[in-house]
């Protein structure tokens, strides 16, 4: 009787699981259909890529995210961040990729899609940033204008300094955001220059320059790139050199002026984009009264694409320098804005040169600055847009109190630039060394406080983020490790930059006296062969002969221990580049 029984309940519990097992099939089934639904559906509205990652960030949307805010009105911030959200773009839709990137003002949400280490299972990592102002893909340039820039216009006719910036990845839609802001600029001010009386009895003069910081090197982007000087006089105000300043007569020939600068830009193709700038180009706009002096200006400045190294890695020794520059001048920048912000006593400027540019929109007093941060939406761009946002919050970042970074340890003296190699002008050559030497050693101890700062930012980053897992605790570790060759790094770029140019500088003059020599040796031929000479001085021709090939052996040897020293500068850029893992992205 009971092994009756216990035949009955065996045969239901199989009955049972079997009846489960039929569910759970009809269940996936189900979903199976419903997922290749829902892709049909993602494909034909344009947004192709993972389904369950699109379900999962559409829930948090929906679900966990706060009601948008109005837009603040347009006010007197002397630091304004906003935050700009690109659609997605043909490509990526044909690489699959999908939006994860969420802006509801003043709220932006990068959704960073994982994997749990089942290597299964997926989750969403939501990283929530507030910044001032946040612009989602329907938003305008014209809607970034109004509430982020405009109020700058009257400032600066009033004599203020403003500075506005475009950051953010290459191919993130900072050049676009400029070229606009440059467009509504251009006619603003010649609207209130026209129309204000005000400012029509001051009679202002618009003067436009604009130049590019490419490499290490300065260019006047509107007088066929000349090459330009970056100065700090004895005054302490720092002179561009020959840059040339042209006047603007309306808003139409003021954006001709823009147009070209735009043109003459350095682009080179990366990873990240076939048409990247690589350059930080600064557009100024100078307004001046009729002696001449400098009442208000006005800063536009497009900064090269912020992509970290695994962008540039496959590149040769002059993109891997630049990518080098151009992260240690978006890290000096970054430090310059907070200093700013916190009304710190010492402001690291001399640590780039675009930094160092922008001295008087760091130190005058009647100053603003809006940054734009440009992010892509796309789910493979999750790291840069990751790390462009950590950049913007940093740079918001309102600590009155900032952590005092030790005292800069001594650098390495650098090489400076040095005069022309002629022999009257050795004097004025070794005097403008030592003046060097100390002008470079402010920069080093920039440079120093600088990476004080990033390394107590990325300690304070993880005390507040822990690691969670062992990759997250090797890369921790490789940063660490980082630190100090990453500060070398820098210090040698710029060294080798100065390098370049001063074996440049030195080869040009070699070759002029050189050339000088030559034809003073044709003239001491002439007065001993010419045709008519019956009576000349032997012992002079050969005295004067032998001073000539002197000074050639001299200028040769001296050129000889220049490339030396240069060469001996690529092989320590060389060696240093590759002790980095990482580079610092913010």
């Amino acid at each position: 009787m009971k092994a009756g029984r216990k035949k009955d309940s065996c045969l239901s519990e199989i009955q049972r699981m079997e009846k489960q097992r039929d569910e759970r099939r009809r269940h996936m089934e189900e979903r199976k259909v419903q997922r290749a639904a829902e892709e049909a559906r993602n494909r034909a509205n344009g947004n192709p890529g993972d389904v369950d990652f699109q379900r999962m960030i559409q829930q948090f949307r929906e679900e966990k995210l706060a009601p948008e805010e109005p837009h603040a009105a347009p006010g007197e911030m002397k630091i304004c961040i906003c935050v700009r959200k690109r659609p997605i773009n043909s490509k990526e839709i044909k690489k699959k990729d999908h939006d994860s990137v969420t802006c509801c003002n003043p709220a932006v949400v990068v959704h960073d899609c994982k994997l749990k280490v089942d290597g299964i299972t997926k989750y969403l990592d939501n990283n929530m940033f507030r910044m001032d102002h946040t612009f989602h893909e329907d938003d305008t340039t014209d809607d970034i204008y109004m509430y982020a820039v405009q109020p700058l216009a009257e400032f600066v006719l009033d004599g203020g300094r403003a500075t506005v910036f475009a950051y953010g990845q290459t191919g993130s839609g900072k050049t676009y955001t400029m070229v606009g802001i440059q467009r509504f600029m251009a006619e603003d001010l010649f609207h209130l220059l026209e129309s204000d009386s005000q400012y029509q009895a001051g009679k202002l003069q618009v003067g436009v320059s604009f130049f590019e910081i490419y490499g290490g090197r300065c260019q006047d982007l509107l007088n066929h790139r000349h090459r330009l000087e970056i100065r700090e006089d004895g005054g302490g105000e720092v002179q561009v050199a020959g840059l040339e300043e042209v006047v603007a007569q309306d808003a139409s020939g003021m954006l001709s002026i823009i147009d070209m600068g735009n043109r003459n830009r350095t682009t080179h193709a990366t990873e990240s984009n076939d048409v990247s700038s690589r350059s930080h180009a600064i557009c100024q706009i100078s307004l001046r009264n009729n002696h001449g002096k400098l009442v208000g200006k006005l800063s536009l400045i497009d900064l090269a694409g912020s992509e970290r190294g695994a962008d540039t890695k496959s590149h040769n020794r002059q993109r891997r320098m630049e990518g080098a520059e151009i992260n240690k001048s978006l890290l000096a920048l970054k430090e310059c804005i907070r200093a700013l912000d916190c009304n710190s006593t010492h402001v690291p400027y001399r640590a780039s040169k675009l930094t160092l540019v922008l001295k008087d929109s760091f130190t005058n007093k009647n100053s603003r600055t809006v940054m734009i941060v440009n992010v892509s939406p796309a789910a493979s761009s999750a790291d840069h847009t990751l790390n462009t946002l950590r950049y913007a919050d940093r740079v918001k970042e309102r600590s009155k109190n900032p952590p005092a970074a030790p005292a800069p340890a001594a650098a390495p003296p650098v090489a400076p630039r040095r005069a022309p190699v002629k022999a009257r002008q050795e004097h004025a050559y070794d005097q403008e060394e030592e003046e060097s030497k100390a002008a470079r050693q402010d920069r080093d101890d920039d440079i120093h406080r600088m990476h004080m700062s990033i390394r107590h930012d990325h300690h304070q980053m993880h005390r507040q983020h822990p690691p969670q897992d062992k990759l997250e605790v090797e890369r921790e570790e490789e940063e660490e490790e980082d630190s100090e060759a990453v500060e070398d790094l820098h210090r040698t770029v710029e060294d080798l930059f100065a390098e370049e140019d001063m074996l440049l500088n030195i080869h040009m003059n070699v070759i002029q006296e050189n050339a000088e020599l030559l034809t003073e040796e044709g003239r001491l031929l002439q007065q001993i062969q010419g045709d008519e000479i019956v009576d000349y001085d032997i012992d002079a021709y050969a005295h004067r002969l032998d001073e000539i090939l002197q000074r050639k052996q001299q200028l040769i040897s001296l050129l000889q221990r220049r490339l030396t020293a240069f060469r001996s500068h690529l092989q320590r850029e060389e060696a240093v580049s590759r002790k980095i893992h990482h580079m610092p992205a913010y």
